[in-house]
């Protein structure tokens, strides 16, 4: 019996380091729903997680992020993990390949740090959003307005603050790919970016 969700993909984007259970957490309650869940990663083969205080365990990758198109998916989710985020928003292959989702009205999730990748791929300006503590500050200067909740939704962006978080975390992301009220807002973001400029 089909769930919900059949017929929506979800793309998760880490490489070594992620947080595993923020990544498991949620792939497994959207699978439960019948989503389609790929791992995404720049690394090809298997990525490596990190279980609270030492190396979890290694996962395979679907689908290589050279060869991924936001077109393929309904939605992109950034676990976190402090190592994942920090190798992944330098990368300008993973700012667009997130912006593009924001672009296209579609959700994007980030949970405990991975808010950073938002910041890098210029979309935590002017948004409501939290993360772990330590990225309150980045955030702010980023020009967010971080507030210490659960789970915050704000122009289509999910966001969450820790792996306690993960069930509300991925209750929301299923709700999200349900109703997608985001595209209008999502328009309008795109046209603002298209007009800043010299």
């Amino acid at each position: 019996m089909g769930g919900k969700l059949e017929g929506k993909k979800v793309a998760f984007v880490v490489t070594d380091g992620f947080e595993q259970v923020e990544l498991t957490g949620p792939k497994e309650r959207l699978e439960a729903l019948g989503a389609t869940c790929d791992i995404v990663s720049p690394k090809e083969g298997r990525v490596k997680g990190w279980k609270h205080v030492d190396w979890g365990d290694e996962l395979d990758v679907d689908v290589p992020l050279a060869q991924a198109s936001p077109d393929r998916y309904d939605a992109v989710v950034l676990p976190g993990g402090q190592m994942n985020p920090d190798k992944l928003r330098i990368m300008p292959e993973v700012q667009s390949f997130v912006r593009a989702f924001a672009e296209a009205g579609k959700p994007v999730a980030a949970i405990c740090h991975g808010p950073w990748i938002l910041i890098d791929a210029g979309l935590a300006t002017d948004i409501r959003v939290t993360s772990w503590p330590t990225l309150k500050t980045d955030l702010i200067h980023a020009g967010a307005d971080w507030v210490d909740e659960e789970v915050v939704v704000d122009d289509g962006i999910i966001t969450s603050r820790k792996p306690e978080d993960v069930p509300a975390f991925a209750a929301k992301i299923a709700e999200e790919l349900l109703e997608h009220p985001h595209r209008e807002a999502a328009r309008h973001r795109a046209g603002a970016a298209l007009r800043v400029g010299p």
